[in-house]
């Protein structure tokens, strides 16, 4: 009997976040601050799912509030499979060394077409002798 889970579709995909400082894109004389970040998303469900839009909160160590929403990641709206991850790495350009990122996914199950979010925890993107 392949059963579906009752475990809601968003506690079953999970978001890891790898941030990098990028020293060689960033200027302090400029206040400009590159940082990439790596994500990948797992999907633990046994549904396919398709990941539709995003939206970022990029808050900068000056208190500067950003938000960003579009359709998918990095050009792409992707299915991701039962067991499958989808990996992608992106970037974020402020204007001081510190700030922190948080979000959530739109997303859809394709059998169902039911949306569903998909949270991204807050991360920390902190240049090189900042806060740890």
């Amino acid at each position: 009997m392949n059963q579906i889970s009752d475990v809601p579709l968003e506690r079953e995909v999970l978001v890891d976040v790898e941030p990098d400082f990028r020293a060689d894109e960033s200027s302090h004389d400029d206040s400009r601050y590159v940082f990439s970040y790596t994500v990948t998303i797992h999907n633990h469900s046994k549904r396919n799912i398709q990941l539709l839009a995003r939206h970022w909160r990029i808050t900068q160590g000056s208190g500067k509030v950003q938000d960003v929403r579009g359709k998918g990641v990095v050009g792409q709206q992707p299915m991701i499979g039962p067991g499958q991850t989808f990996r992608y790495t992106s970037r974020a350009i402020l204007d001081g060394p510190v700030g922190v990122m948080e979000g959530a996914y739109t997303c859809v199950d394709t059998a169902s077409q039911r949306p569903f979010e998909v949270t991204i925890a807050p991360f920390r993107l902190a240049g090189p002798n900042q806060v740890h």
